[in-house]
């Protein structure tokens, strides 16, 4: 992970993961930045209707898939340091109202458009230099959306970004 270059380069901020769904990756974070708070966003009640409508209207996905099967309490059970993390419950980007953290790493593992796209829209600015944003599914062919999202979004800001071969198809933005 990331947060060694991080530690390296002394990049300050806290870190956030947007679409947290049982935590499992959220866990990674909370382990590797022990000393930084960790916003958590999701539903906690799987995808919202707003942002199934935008994937079936524009066919990046079917948007039926069911990650209802979590909770707050199951994703702070996981954690090593569950003092650091900050639930924020709820509809994207609405949730983050009020926050005037700046960040040094995100993930974004929400699979679709609307909000990967309200994601990078949100973090980037608020993103340190040194800092990264990953993107879970650019190169996942069940959520095209993703993809589009960080097309857009990258080529409207003029910001490059490295596609890496994991299993979900992730890609890394840099600042």
């Amino acid at each position: 992970m990331c947060g060694h270059e991080i530690y390296a380069h002394n990049v300050a901020g806290n870190v956030a993961e947007l679409g947290v769904f049982r935590g499992d990756f959220a866990k990674d974070i909370n382990t590797v930045f022990p000393d930084r708070q960790l916003y958590l966003f999701d539903t906690f009640e799987g995808f919202d209707n707003r942002d199934v409508g935008t994937e079936v209207g524009k066919g990046f996905s079917s948007g039926d898939q069911d990650f209802s099967g979590t909770s707050v309490q199951l994703v702070l059970s996981k954690m090593q340091n569950p003092d650091n993390c900050i639930v924020r419950k709820g509809y994207f980007p609405a949730t983050a109202e009020g926050i005037e953290d700046q960040f040094a790493f995100v993930s974004i593992d929400t699979d679709l458009y609307e909000p990967i796209l309200a994601g990078l829209q949100y973090f980037y600015p608020r993103l340190n230099a040194g800092g990264y944003i990953f993107v879970h599914d650019y190169n996942n062919e069940g959520y095209k959306g993703a993809r589009q999202a960080v097309l857009e979004f990258c080529k409207l800001q003029h910001i490059s970004f490295v596609p890496i071969p994991d299993l979900g198809g992730s890609v890394v933005i840099g600042k």
